[in-house]
């Protein structure tokens, strides 16, 4: 019993098996969270929320560190860089609403980038974060593969980004609905870019449950924003640091 005790230790320990299981295991959990947002769509079963929830359940089952589990799925988070590569097709997509209302876009993109920035910065301020944990904390509010990369940029740690953004995406599509009710906008490119830039991923998931137009926005200025900060992230390094 204790030889075999000893080779599935062995076994689960290989780098390989390790790898593929919690790989797969990644994978599964979020098409399993997929299908029960599609049958019940309520915002605590977001996948954003349920496939984590399930992957640290059975990682404290497991005895799993965060450290076991990302050496297993780095590959899935490294996937993240050239996946990027597809938000250039909303872009070409909305091109000629882009050229219609530049002007709005523009001015909407930046007030909602500076809010998400500063309520970021005075929030760390307030509970006295240290500094890692507040250049972490400012990129939140642009989706994961812009906000880790912003977040090297200006010496914040990717991975705790990525949380962040996770649970900033999450509450803002939770909310973003109600709030939208009561305020006096109306119109399909304000509600769809409210979401994109308040909640990036999560908020266009949202967008395109209230309509299409304002999914179609939202996804628009969610690539837009991240590509924005990623862009102008080597001036905010010099700003804070």
């Amino acid at each position: 019993m204790l030889l075999q005790a000893e080779w599935v230790k062995t076994f689960w320990t290989a780098p390989l098996v390790h790898a593929a299981a919690w790989s797969l295991a990644t994978i599964a959990f979020y098409l399993l969270a997929k299908r029960l947002y599609r049958r019940w769509p309520r915002w605590w079963l977001m996948p954003l929320a349920v496939a984590p929830a399930l992957l640290m359940i059975a990682a404290l089952a497991l005895h799993e560190s965060y450290g076991d589990y990302i050496r297993g799925t780095g590959w899935l988070v490294g996937m993240l860089g050239p996946a990027t590569v597809a938000f250039a097709v909303p872009i070409y997509e909305q091109r000629r609403l882009i050229r219609r209302h530049w002007p709005l876009l523009l001015a909407g993109m930046t007030v909602g980038s500076i809010t998400a920035v500063a309520s970021s910065w005075g929030l760390a301020w307030l509970f006295d974060l240290d500094a890692a944990l507040r250049l972490s904390l400012l990129p939140r509010s642009i989706s994961t593969p812009f906000a880790m990369e912003m977040a090297g940029e200006i010496g914040g740690i990717p991975d705790l980004t990525a949380v962040f953004v996770v649970i900033t995406g999450v509450f803002g599509a939770a909310t973003g609905e109600i709030v939208l009710a009561r305020l006096p906008l109306r119109s399909a490119l304000a509600r769809g870019a409210s979401l994109g830039v308040a909640a990036h991923g999560a908020g266009t998931a949202q967008a395109h449950r209230i309509g299409q137009t304002e999914g179609a926005i939202a996804g628009l200025t969610m690539v837009l924003v991240g590509l924005m900060n990623v862009s102008l992230a080597p001036i905010l390094a010099r700003m804070v640091n």
